[in-house]
Order: structure tokens, then sequence, then C-alpha cells
């Protein structure tokens, strides 16, 4: 329209249209910056050797500040960094390892450096024989699939399940990042392979009875194997969740470690019986042979002295036979008399038996 022209004596502006027409108005901007003006072709219409203005105007050198100063400001930011609590960064400079930066605010080259973080403070996890589906007070677990991890033989040919988490932190951050190029994949076949070489050594029930045992030695040997691979971390725990004979002989295992538990119900029975029965066995056989070696020294006594006697009284017999055979008749009745309820005297001519009165003894 006329009046649009005349507001706009310079005519109808036409902007960049492509990448390439904006490159090439900044590099323009910048030759006219610096001395170095363009030059126009001449028209056939009388105005040759004019001088045409340059084309974008004022505000393409508006917009090429604008850049400047936006690339400047990118420049001046990636000049430093902030490393959290907990973390370390390693800094490279052109590829090359530099420094190990502490928590804290650093500065850098822009373009030359570049900084890795590494949350060293985290706790890793690798769980082994099933995934955590749900964590919480009421955890869901998913053992579907992952009977290739948990299944192992033990050292008398018999298969068991075992389910165990590893924990683990990054010791060192340069060695974490370019020793190794998976870690976490090295902890895995580390830990199998660990844990199967020492169930590999123990038999069934030892490996049921002493978790403990078994997860402080996976935890040293993966320890002592990875500090060989310079992986940087550090094993903090070897839990084992689940330690049972597999699904498919679990019915079977159930019934031998019930034969198992009467067995040992019926040894420690019986060896209770055997610590009350054999002292009191023993006692009474010791109290036999006391009550024998008394009795014995009581018979030989007693007959050493019947053979004193006699032979007292044989010694008596010899110096006056009738004397001696009389007192011994005497001493005998009197010892039998006295037990003797009724007495019968019997004369050698009396054909009946007369009773004697005993005067002494009480009628009823």
């Amino acid at each position: 329209m006329a009046w649009e022209d005349e507001q706009n004596p310079w005519g109808k502006k036409k902007g960049p249209q492509t990448p390439e027409e904006l490159i090439a108005i900044l590099i323009q901007k910048v030759k006219e910056a610096f001395g170095v003006a363009g030059t126009g072709g001449s028209s056939g219409g009388g105005e040759g050797g004019a001088k045409r203005p340059a084309a974008g105007g004022p505000g393409v050198g508006k917009l090429a500040m604008v850049i400047i100063v936006i690339l400047l400001l990118s420049v001046a930011n990636s000049a430093y960094f902030t490393i959290k609590p907990g973390e370390q960064g390693v800094v490279l400079r052109l590829g090359k390892y530099l420094k190990t930066a502490n928590p804290g605010f650093s500065f850098k080259i822009p373009m030359v450096d570049e900084v890795i973080k590494v949350d060293v403070k985290a706790v890793r996890k690798e769980e082994f024989g099933f995934r955590t589906k749900r964590a919480g007070q009421r955890s869901v677990y998913d053992k579907r699939g992952y009977d290739e991890e948990s299944l192992m033989l033990t050292g008398d040919k018999n298969v068991i399940d075992v389910e165990w988490i590893v924990q683990y932190t990054i010791k060192d951050p340069v060695a974490y990042l370019f020793k190794v190029r998976n870690v976490s994949q090295a902890v895995k076949d580390v830990s199998e392979t660990s844990i199967r070489r020492i169930v590999g050594n123990m038999d069934f029930d030892y490996v049921l009875g002493n978790r403990d045992l078994l997860a402080a030695m996976t935890a040293r040997e993966m320890q002592k194997e990875l500090d060989r691979y310079e992986s940087g971390v550090d094993i903090g725990k070897v839990q084992l969740q689940d330690v049972n004979p597999p699904e498919a002989v679990k019915p079977a295992f159930n019934e031998v470690n019930e034969a198992d538990q009467d067995m040992k119900r019926l040894v420690n029975e019986a060896e209770e019986n055997y610590n009350r029965e054999i002292p009191r066995a023993r006692g009474r056989a010791k109290q036999i042979l006391e009550e024998a070696q008394g009795y014995s020294v009581q018979r030989v006594n007693k007959a050493e002295g019947e053979t004193a006697r006699f032979l007292d009284i044989l010694t008596e017999y010899k110096r006056a036979r009738e004397v001696t055979r009389k007192r011994m008749y005497l001493e005998t009745m009197q010892e039998i008399l006295p037990e003797v309820d009724e007495i019968f005297l019997v004369d050698e001519g009396q054909k009946s038996i007369l009773p004697l009165l005993n005067l002494n003894k009480s009628n009823k």
C-alpha cells in the first residue's frame, strides 16, 4: 500500500529466510565492524557506483550482539562447577585424567576440561536369585526366571537354592570410571563365581547351618578379586536372603529333616537315659563291692575268731575233758532254752510224754 511505503522510506525489508543467510549476514556485520565494507554492483539505471545499504538493517546487529552475549555467558558458566557432599569429581583435560575434586566450588577451563561427578557415598545393590518389585515394610519379590543365578551344587553333590544380596560403595572413582568397562556386571560375575566356589567346597547341611560364615567368606573373596581387577569398589555386605533345597525336592527334604529330628530326639533321650542309669549302676556296683568287701572282712574275722576260740577250747579240753564237756553243754543249753516255748522231759523207762509246766510264762 502507498501508506506503508510512505511509513517505510527504505521500502519493504526482507529478513533472512535460512540459517545460511543468517550466517552470511553475521559475517557481513563482522566485516563492517572491522572496516571491510562490501561494494555493490552497478545498475543500468544511472545509479552506477552508488553504495547499497547493508542487508538486514540494525535488527541483525542486535541479534548478533545477543548471540555473542549468550555465548560469553555460556563460556563463563562452564568455567566453574560444584561438587555436592558425598560426591567426588573426576576432572579430565582433553580426555586425560587431571585430578579428583572434593566437594565444594572449583574452576576449570571451558571447552577443554570435563568433569564427571561420582557419588561415593551411595550404597549400590545387586540381587541374585530374585528381584525386588516393591520395597517397603512388606517388600514384594519376584523369583521367577532367576533359577540360573541361585541353583548351586554342594560338595556332597546336592543341589541347593541360594538367594543373596551384595551391597557395595565406590572407594576409588578414577578406577571405577576407567579400569573396568562395566563395574556392575563385574560385581555380579565375581559374586557368582565366589559363592559357587565356596558352596562347592561345603556339604549341604553345613551350608544350611552356617549362613553367616558363608556370607563373610564370600565378601572377603569378592573384595580380593575386585581389588585385583582395580574396580574401585568396596564390598560392604553380603547377605543371604534364603537358603533352601529346590522346590522339586522340598517334600523329600522335609521328610529327611523330620527323620533327622526324630533321630536326634531319640539320641538325646538315649543319652539322657545313659547319663541317668550308668552312674546309678556304677554307684550300685560300687556299693555291692563295698558290701562284699565288708562281708568278706567280717566273715574272715569271725572265722578267725571262731578258730581261735575253738583252739582255746581244744587246749582246755585236752587238759580236763569232763569239765570242759559239761561246761560246753551248760553254755549251749543257756543259749537254747530261753528260745524254747515248751520243754518235754522224756524218761528212758516212761512210755508217755509228760509236759513240763512253764511257771515263768503267763497263761493266756
